[in-house]
């Protein structure tokens, strides 16, 4: 994808997920993440702690890249949250690469 496609893509996907929530404001990447998250979690509470919160934003990235071969899923533990094996190194480098493709992502992911 294009980079004019992906950030118009990128802000689409943004927008819509405003609408589909009634936001405020656009939501950023790690607000996108934590809702991929939530969502592949599987249940909610009624409050996360702050390090929970970094875990869905880390179980969002393992669902994310798990087909690309990165991550292979493991399995639940006794509280029902899911577990990766990294089978591969993230080979990507600099931040904006690595923000590319997790847009790549979280757009084909909301679909």
């Amino acid at each position: 994808m294009e980079d004019w496609q992906l950030d118009f893509e990128w802000l689409k996907t943004r927008h819509q997920v405003k609408d589909a929530l009634n936001l405020d404001e656009l939501p950023d990447m790690k607000g996108i993440l934590f809702l991929i998250g939530v969502q592949e979690l599987g249940f909610r509470k009624p409050n996360f702690t702050k390090e929970e919160k970094q875990d869905l934003m880390h179980v969002a990235v393992c669902s994310l890249l798990e087909p690309e071969g990165f991550f292979e899923f493991e399995g639940r533990d006794q509280d029902g949250w899911p577990h990766w094996n990294q089978i591969k190194p993230f080979s990507i480098k600099g931040v904006e690469p690595q923000e590319k493709l997790l847009q790549e992502k979280i757009i084909k992911y909301l679909a």
